[in-house]
Order: C-alpha cells, then structure tokens, then sequence
C-alpha cells in the first residue's frame, strides 16, 4: 500500500464515565457492540485491522466488499465491524466469524452478514489527519462518499445524545472537538454505557472459594413456552454477604447439582452449581447482551419480594 499511514496503528481509547460529560466542545456518538477496526483503503487493496492489530480480512470478506466499493479510493478510516439482526446489534454472532474455516465464514457472511461503521478518518489520499482536532476530521469523513460503508451519527448536546441510552441502544461515545487522535491513549474521549434492570428468577448458586460463602447466583428467565432459561450470573459480593447468602439460601436448596462447561479461567470445584426453588426474584443491572445472556457478571441490586418468579420474562433483555 502507498498510504501514508501503515497498519498496525493502535486505536484511541475512551475512559470509561457514569454520566454524559457536559459544557462546550463534546460531541455525541452512539457506542456500537462489535469489533474495533481500522481499515485501510488504497486501491484495490483493503486492510482490516483489529484492535490488537491483527488482520481481520478472511473472517469478513462482506466487510472487506464494502471498503472496495466506496466511492473515496485513498483512505485510513477507524469505526466498528457490527452485526445487527432485528435491529439489536448482535455481537455473539460477529464473534463466530471468527473461524478457521473458510466455509464456515462464507455461509455466516451470507446469513448474518457485517457491515461497516466509520467514526473517524486517519489519512485521506497522502494528507495524515490524525494531528487535526475530531471536530475537522469530521468534517472530513462526512464529506467523503462512504457508501456502502456507513457513517456514525452524532449529536451536539447532551439531550440529543440520551435517545442512545434508551431502547436497543448499547451507549454513547462522548468526544472532545477540539482533541487531536492519540494512539492507544484515553484523552479526549469517554464511553457512558447503557445500564438496564430487569427482574431474574435465582436458579442456582455456586460456592464461594472460602468455605461457607456463596461465590455467585446463577440467573433465570422464563421464555414464551413457560421454560427457566439461564441468562447469566452476578456475584462481587461483599465477604460479610457471601456468608450471610449461604443461610439465606438454604432453605431453597433442591439437592440437585451440576457443572458447567469447562474453563481455563476456573477450576472445576468453581463450575460445580447446585440448584434452587424458582422462587426468589432479584432486581439486577447489566449492560451488554448476546443473544439472550447477558454479556458480563450483572450486579445485584435488590430482592424483589412482592414479585412472582413468573413474572419473570426473557424479553426483558430486549427492552
């Protein structure tokens, strides 16, 4: 490639923030749940790069199309690789792009397949941007003729950037006009992730490392043919609590125990669970979804009592 920027190129990262930053000079974007990419354009020729810089071409060759068919010929581009099914951004099935076998990624591109969201140009022709502020490179990127590849909205105030804390949407991206593009480093840009609640069945639990202590409970939801379906797990819970749990709990245990699958990150003793009435009802927060478990460990917010566990439905991880 004859750019004037070359592959691997780390990404500029955000800080993690709990609300919208406010005052002049953010701008909003909406976080997207897929891979980190930049992609190289020169020609012919495209080069996706991961975050980590690796090359991502052969698991999405319907990706590497939509850079070849854009209009703009000469460019370095950053944005996100997503899949988006019913309009829920569906990132366990982007995951299993990643494939050894060319077959497999051929079939997935063609039933699920990926596109392209650009946030931020890098190079255009032999002119390199990254020293310009994001407000100018911009500018740049939505004066470039991008389709099939598609750009990232934004909005200018904190009141238009709340419609991506709602619904389906998986957060916002809040940027500084002003800040030039650092590789690698978090200036200039914070992720505010959406925080949704819903209500879980407590299926089962599992024995914390220190004798006598819950390590997590194993979460429940009923789907439309009336099944307890797992959806995930909370746990970070306070050493005092973790006792407190095991007593609290023992009055629903069924006898019934079980594994799951194996994991490099746990022993066998921590897969082992051991099941409960679906009789407790808890209020949890989380923030990504995959498929229909939630991503990461959810966080134990209250008891809910005065809620029957049938009450409990799937499609709340969809709201």
């Amino acid at each position: 490639m004859s750019l004037p920027l070359e592959p691997p190129i780390k990404p500029a990262l955000a800080r993690s923030a709990k609300e919208l930053p406010d005052g002049e000079g953010w701008v909003y974007e909406p976080k997207w749940d897929g891979f980190r990419t930049i992609a190289f354009r020169d020609g012919d020729a495209v080069y996706l790069q991961s975050r980590g810089g690796k090359q991502m071409n052969r698991y999405f060759p319907d990706v590497e199309a939509q850079l070849l068919a854009m209009p703009v010929e000469r460019a370095v581009i950053d944005g996100e690789m997503i899949v988006v099914v019913d309009g829920v951004q569906e990132f366990d099935l982007l995951s299993q792009r990643i494939h050894p076998a060319a077959s497999r990624v051929e079939k997935l591109a063609s039933e699920t397949p990926a596109a392209f969201v650009a946030f931020d140009v890098l190079a255009v022709g032999d002119e390199v941007l990254m020293g310009r502020p994001y407000g100018e490179r911009r500018q740049r990127l939505a004066e470039l003729e991008l389709s099939p590849v598609q750009l990232t909205p934004v909005a200018e105030d904190r009141d238009g950037a709340g419609q991506w804390l709602t619904g389906v949407s998986e957060g916002v991206i809040a940027k500084q006009a002003g800040a030039v593009y650092l590789p690698g480093e978090r200036k200039g840009m914070v992720k505010i992730k959406r925080v949704r609640t819903a209500d879980c069945v407590v299926a089962a639990f599992r024995l914390g490392k220190e004798p006598g202590t819950v390590g997590s409970l194993i979460l429940g939801m009923y789907d439309g043919a009336g099944e307890l379906r797992v959806v995930g797990h909370t746990s970070g819970f306070k050493a005092s609590e973790k006792r407190e749990l095991l007593a609290f709990l023992d009055p629903y245990r069924t006898g019934e125990q079980g594994s799951g699958e194996p994991s490099r990150w746990k022993s066998d003793e921590e897969l082992v669970w051991e099941g409960l009435r679906p009789e407790l009802v808890c209020e949890i927060a989380f923030d990504h979804i995959t498929g229909d478990r939630i991503r990461h460990g959810a966080k134990l917010l209250r008891w809910r009592d005065d809620k029957p566990p049938r009450e409990c439905p799937i499609d709340q991880l969809r709201v």
